[in-house]
């Protein structure tokens, strides 16, 4: 299977090389790269770096060095196509399987399109004036018919307007200032002196073409337009952009002519049609996609054109904005707009923002690190990307009600890849400021100042949510708890940030008991003769999102005892499974190990409803188990909805400890009535990492009661 190599390019580039190569060695940042103890050999001072920027890796002891594509083949034995379908689901870049899709195009000899000659005898002014009030009218009907979805450019002009119109280039809108009569494009726009850099005609018109090669010219066509059209140029001048960045973005204009492209690029049809520049009517008759709009660039990475956004020099003009459409080259749910040139600048903290104008308004103002997206919501592997490169990422989306809602769905999107590590924060501007026009209002370090004061997600969170429901009444504080606790559910595996953001808005919202605290009292008040595992079992009852991660394996890890270093000699002689976190059969009980099972198959189907959820679980019991949990649940969820207990956590987390502390008792117990030396030496040390735990959860809830009660 062939690969074209822009793909690979594309694979490489967006791969989370980090992420893959952090599988198997610990990186630690070091600068603007990450190093670590080389995976290929063994060494004891880490002499491997990874370069985010560039997506590549070295090993400056074994010489070892490539990128995503080559560390998937070498370390982790994949085949070429393997490693290239493994990327694909990462990044979400699809691999062409059949008609190979290439950045290749035919170049014909010949211009397709030859506009059509002026009449020998000019008409006369009461003919020509209704001639052109009426394509002006057509014109103008045309414009007005798009309709606009989120950056999308779905809908296409009436044909009938479009067709209806004669294509004439003395009323294509350009005003070219040419005393040539002869029906074709003025002397400045075709005349090779004056565009050798915009446009290199190949005397090999049938060779193929080359899509990025062609993208190029064309913003250099766009951008040279902008320098002979003073409207255009006047509209970034008053949005406060200097001259120096048009040529930092490669800022341009696309004048007004329907077919403008097709005149100056007429070998390059089919590449501009493979690029979705040039469209076509349902008759034949092909159209420029951008007319008369001042023109943004899109790069990748690597700094080539890909694409272009273009905006509306009216306001009335809907829709204000339009990308050009995805391409063999340009796939926008994988782009970010300023990524190449805040690279450049070796930026080292990202901000998302919503525009275009915001990216170069804040570059210009020296603060590096500001993308935006092609129109469409920022997905889950551009921010995993952007928290590779620095573990905080701020979100500057607007304050109306639309750029909330975009704020939020990017919260969603985000949480699956936020670790303990990395952080998101918000800000929203005040007096419904944009950073284009905070920057223009208040300066550039007014604008660093709300950055660094951003907010973080946990009060995000409560202030978003806080909105919405009456938090006066139990069932608005219930509502939130239960958005809250389904937002938490998305986080990492083993995540802490989701036991401490539901602690810390349960204490906003119970006020000066903590939950935990009120759960203990539910307890005893309605059975202080529980053991410890029936307690457990009716709290996984009421709460069985518990065991979406185990919670063993959860405090194992916490107490650090899947981290435990034993002694050479000890290590030598222990079998292989002795370090294994404690199973939940290890401990020997019939009935938790059943509803522990039980949930876990059901976890996908329970209803919403705790009561109901609990019900359902209940069913899918053995007889036993269930007859004994049926008697006491009814009891036990009254008890803890009249004392609106939200949430078991830290009672779950509390229970499982107590039974983990008396297995490792019973273990002892056991080895040394039966002595074997090396397992009773683990057990003591795992017994004694629990213990010191506990003391320190114990101790750092002492010091939060103190706190509360001053």
């Amino acid at each position: 299977m062939s690969i074209p190599n822009h793909i690979l390019e594309q694979l490489n580039s967006q791969a989370d090389l980090i992420s893959i190569i952090g599988r198997h060695t610990t990186l630690k940042r070091a600068g603007n790269e990450y190093k670590g103890c080389c995976p290929f050999h063994g060494e004891k001072s880490p002499s491997f770096y990874v370069n985010p920027q560039k997506n590549i890796y070295h090993c400056f002891g074994c010489g070892v060095g490539g990128n995503a594509i080559s560390f998937l083949r070498d370390y982790e034995s994949l085949t070429f196509i393997e490693a290239v379908n493994e990327l694909s689901k990462q990044t979400g870049i699809e691999v062409p399987k059949e008609e190979q899709q290439n950045v290749s195009y035919q170049r014909t000899k010949q211009p397709t399109v030859k506009p059509t000659p002026q009449a020998p005898t000019a008409p006369t002014s009461e003919n020509s004036t209704p001639a052109r009030q009426n394509q002006d009218n057509s014109a103008s009907s045309y414009s007005d018919a798009f309709v606009y979805d989120e950056g999308h450019y779905d809908n296409y002009p009436p044909l009938e307007v479009y067709d209806s119109v004669p294509y004439s280039p003395e009323n294509d809108g350009l005003d070219y200032q040419s005393s040539s009569d002869n029906g074709y494009p003025p002397s400045w726009l075709t005349d090779i002196d004056s565009i050798t850099n915009l446009h290199n005609l190949n005397p090999a018109a049938d060779e193929d073409g080359n899509l990025y090669e062609l993208l190029e010219q064309i913003q250099q066509f766009y951008q040279h337009n902008l320098a002979t059209h003073p409207h255009a140029k006047h509209y970034f001048l008053s949005r406060g952009i200097t001259e120096d960045i048009f040529e930092t973005f490669g800022l341009g204009y696309a004048p007004f002519g329907w077919q403008h492209l097709e005149h100056q690029f007429p070998q390059d049809i089919e590449g501009l049609k493979a690029l979705g520049l040039v469209r076509q009517s349902e008759s034949g008759r092909d159209y420029d996609l951008l007319r008369d709009r001042v023109i943004f660039p899109i790069r990748d990475n690597q700094g080539r054109t890909i694409g272009f956004g273009g905006r509306a020099l009216d306001n009335e003009v809907k829709p204000k904005y339009i990308n050009s459409s995805d391409s063999p080259v340009f796939h926008k749910q994988h782009v970010l707009y300023g990524y190449y040139e805040s690279r450049q600048q070796r930026a080292d903290s990202w901000l998302v923002v919503e525009g275009y104008m915001d990216v170069i308004a804040l570059y210009q103002a020296g603060i590096y690190g500001a993308v935006a997206s092609m129109g469409t919501a920022i997905n889950e592997s551009q921010i995993s990307r952007l928290l590779t490169l620095n573990p905080t990422l701020t979100l500057s989306f607007d304050g109306d009600s639309a750029g909330q809602k975009a704020a939020w769905r990017t919260l969603e999107v985000a949480l699956p890849v936020l670790a303990d590590d990395k952080e998101l924060r918000f800000l929203t501007l005040p007096n419904n400021h944009d950073p284009d026009t905070f920057i223009k209002s208040q300066g550039g370090d007014a604008m660093r100042e709300q950055i660094a004061n951003a907010m973080p997600l946990s009060q995000y969170i409560f202030a978003y949510l806080s909105e919405r429901y009456d938090l006066t009444l139990a069932e608005g504080k219930a509502k939130l708890m239960s958005q809250v606790r389904s937002l938490t559910t998305a986080l990492p595996k083993g995540s802490s940030f989701r036991y401490l953001l539901n602690n810390d808005i349960y204490q906003k919202l119970g006020g000066k008991r903590s939950q935990n605290v009120e759960a203990k009292d539910a307890l005893l008040d309605f059975d202080g003769d529980m053991t410890i595992s029936q307690q457990l079992q009716l709290c996984f009852l009421f709460q069985p999102r518990t065991l979406i991660d185990d919670p063993i394996e959860i405090i194992w890890q916490r107490a650090g005892i899947n981290g435990l270093h034993l002694p050479p000699h000890i290590q030598q002689k222990a079998s292989p499974d002795v370090l294994r976190p404690i199973a939940w059969e290890d401990l020997q009980d019939t009935a938790l190990i059943d509803i522990v099972s039980t949930i876990k198959r059901c976890l996908n189907y329970l209803p919403k409803d705790a009561n109901a959820a609990a019900h359902f679980i209940l069913s899918n019991l053995k007889p036993l188990t269930q007859e004994t949990l049926s008697r006491g649940w009814g009891g036990f969820y009254k008890t803890l909805t009249a004392r609106n207990v939200l949430s078991l956590d830290e009672l779950v987390e509390n229970l499982v400890m107590q039974l983990l502390k008396l297995h490792l008792q019973k273990k002892m117990q056991e080895l040394i009535k039966n002595p074997d030396h090396i397992k009773l030496a683990i057990v003591r040390k795992q017994s004694q990492l629990l213990n010191d735990w506990l003391r320190a959860q114990q101790a750092e809830q002492s010091a939060q009661m103190v706190t509360v009660q001053s």
